[in-house]
């Protein structure tokens, strides 16, 4: 099974991150993210989306619990916010399965709700906080 452990100082090397996440699960499309407030869920997408060539602002959908995004070949990239869910018949109002099964990139933050929702192939990531650094356990769900 493939893992990753990184760490980062600054926000700056989020790229870094990135790129290693890429070279080390190449095919995943769908990025499950752990971390409590404040860890940089949201800064690690708004890096990834970077790296995607993403053309619109990258902010957290908390309340609208998911943000489209497109790159600059008009791609989507879909980024899921699932903190305020109480339970699955919410994913499956707004069409979840929709999203997570269209092949497209999709970054889903609180997923553990959606557990039961979720396709094979997906990649964790645990971002944990130490101090000024910020640790990125990556492996497969």
């Amino acid at each position: 099974m493939k893992k990753l452990s990184l760490e980062i100082g600054d926000v700056a090397e989020l790229q870094r991150v990135v790129a290693a996440i890429q070279n080390e699960f190449s095919t995943a499309k769908i990025f499950l993210l752990k971390g409590n407030l404040g860890a940089g869920k949201t800064s690690f997408v708004k890096a990834f989306a970077d790296v995607l060539q993403c053309k619109d602002a990258v902010q957290s959908p908390t309340y609208g619990i998911v943000n489209e995004y497109r790159t600059m070949l008009g791609e989507s990239v879909f980024h899921f916010d699932l903190y305020r869910i109480k339970d699955t018949s919410e994913l499956l109002d707004i069409g979840f399965e929709d999203y997570v099964y269209a092949n497209k990139y999709c970054f889903i933050e609180w997923f553990e709700i959606a557990e039961k929702l979720l396709p094979e192939g997906c990649v964790e990531i645990q971002i944990r906080v130490q101090g000024d650094q910020r640790i990125f356990d990556v492996g497969m769900h």
